[in-house]
């Protein structure tokens, strides 16, 4: 009597798990799935400018006073541009020693060949035409007689907190007419939204081919960009 009533319980479980497996089922497959999208274009409102300025002397004290006087001129140069000495920044001075190797009948040996000093200057600015025109007219420093190197200005956008919230939006609202159009052209109806994830944001170069990264490029070598965000939304069908 005993295995009787524990087979008719395992029969009754087994039906519920199997009735309700198809339940779960059924509502797995009355769910639409898309993916909205949002692009922008817009045009960087801050840039990095860096150079790099380079004294080699066998004197260590000798080239240190060098390099404080080509710092000095590029300050001078810069404020005479129109930059406030707020928006410069110098680097501590990285001093290396280098050395010369000379092999010679399977012998090697190195003889000191001086100390390079080397210091940075950065500028940050919302003056975006200036610091690029300031970064084209360096040469002119070259040219009176300071090795400094002109990296290529980096832009980015302050306002990109608000701009990904308002692509967000965007890109909910893309992939709920989306879904309404699939669930419309097979002769059903939007339910509730069940679930919602933000996928990549991607910055690319604007009118560029610039390839996207799973991860979510960010351009800062291009003053106009392209902004690009997904979302991945799932409905219920009615």
């Amino acid at each position: 009597m005993l295995s009787i009533s524990v087979l008719s319980v395992s029969l009754i479980l087994s039906v519920f798990i199997f009735s309700n497996s198809i339940k779960n089922r059924n509502e797995s497959d009355n769910v639409v799935s898309v993916t909205g999208m949002a692009e922008r274009n817009f045009e960087s409102d801050l840039i990095v400018w860096q150079g790099q300025f380079t004294v080699k002397d066998m004197n260590l004290t000798s080239a240190y006073a060098e390099l404080k006087k080509q710092s000095e001129s590029t300050r001078v140069f810069l404020n005479e541009k129109g930059i406030d000495q707020k928006e410069m920044t110098f680097s501590a001075v990285e001093i290396t020693k280098e050395f010369v190797y000379i092999s010679k009948d399977g012998n090697s040996s190195s003889t000191f060949d001086g100390y390079r000093l080397t210091q940075k200057v950065s500028i940050n600015s919302t003056d975006v035409p200036k610091i690029e025109r300031i970064s084209r007219e360096i040469t002119e420093l070259i040219n009176s007689g300071i090795e400094i190197t002109s990296l290529a200005p980096q832009y980015y956008y302050t306002k990109l907190s608000g701009l990904k919230i308002e692509m967000l939006a965007e890109a909910a609202r893309d992939g709920s007419q989306r879904a309404k159009t699939i669930a419309t052209n097979g002769d059903g109806k939007l339910g509730k939204l069940v679930n919602s994830s933000m996928g990549v944001f991607q910055i690319v170069a604007q009118n560029s081919a610039e390839d996207y990264s799973w991860g979510g490029a960010f351009n800062t070598s291009s003053k106009k960009k392209t902004a690009t965000i997904t979302v991945k939304l799932q409905y219920k069908l009615k």
